[in-house]
């Protein structure tokens, strides 16, 4: 990246509203986001959203595209690896110091196997309750990833229990319910805590900025849904809200478990993971 351009990124990154922006819409690449969606999350004014998103574009580090009347800002990835080459290697000076562990060949270009563990990987679910949408995910892989995967779930908010309605449709398609239960996320982050291979986001974006980034660099794919805890009406409308975004999971995971993971690199994968996501959302 040349150095004007740079420079002109950096600060514009130097401002903490901007900078919380641009995390958010990384959490959410390759995909998009509505600005609406963005001030919720951020807690930040309409016009201040806007100034901010128009100083990222003008940057070079956000695109913003039009679908139907609404615009989606995301990520522009090219330029984002561009800035932080340019830093790794033009002002760090490729130092092995600063980026050995950055650089390693293994995690970037070598197979995903985990050899000497009781199944291949080890994956994390969050949303915001862990009531439902995360809960679906984890009974999802553990019976259809044929002892390949170690699922796991939990919620960024505290004291939130199983919904009924997301056991239901659980037990109705075959699923054993009987070990489930309700986990906050701080019971993955204490010391000796599994090493996750793989976190999803299956959250809504007002939820997203609760996600904490995760140790260990494991790959990671948002497949946001609407939570159908919200869902109002009869309890039959509301029961056909949570077969749907059953249904949905179902589907992404499948497409996940389908996955050649020895022939594929991390980079690969993480490409991968990040088609399903988008998949699902131009089927919304």
């Amino acid at each position: 990246m040349e150095q004007n351009r740079a420079a002109h990124a950096f600060a514009t990154l130097g401002h903490p509203g901007r900078l919380a922006v641009f995390r958010l819409l990384m959490r959410f690449a390759p995909q998009g986001v509505r600005p609406t969606e963005i001030a919720e999350a951020l807690g930040l004014k309409q016009n201040t959203l806007s100034h901010h998103l128009a100083d990222l574009t003008a940057s070079g580090l956000v695109t913003v595209t039009r679908r139907g009347r609404s615009l989606f800002y995301s990520v522009d990835i090219d330029a984002t690896e561009g800035l932080i080459g340019y830093l790794a290697l033009d002002v760090g000076r490729a130092r092995p110091d600063l980026l050995a562990t950055l650089l390693s060949p293994q995690k970037d270009t070598a197979p995903m196997t985990a050899p000497h563990r009781d199944t291949d990987f080890d994956v994390l679910f969050i949303c915001s309750g862990n009531s439902a949408r995360s809960v679906f995910a984890e009974a999802l892989l553990r019976d259809l990833g044929k002892d390949k995967f170690q699922a796991f779930s939990a919620g960024t908010r505290p004291n939130t229990q199983l919904n009924p309605f997301a056991l239901e449709i659980l037990e109705r398609n075959g699923h054993d319910t009987s070990g489930l239960r309700s986990k906050h996320i701080s019971e993955f982050q204490q010391p000796g805590s599994i090493v996750m291979d793989f976190v999803f986001t299956v959250c809504d974006t007002a939820a997203a900025e609760e996600c904490p980034p995760w140790p260990g660099q494991p790959i990671t794919g948002h497949w946001g849904l609407p939570d159908p805890v919200k869902a109002t009406g009869t309890d039959a409308e509301k029961a056909l809200v949570f077969a749907q975004t059953y249904a949905a999971l179902r589907r992404r995971i499948t497409a996940f478990v389908a996955l050649p993971f020895e022939g594929l690199s991390r980079m690969s994968l993480q490409s991968s993971v990040d088609a399903i996501g988008t998949d699902a959302q131009a089927k919304a």
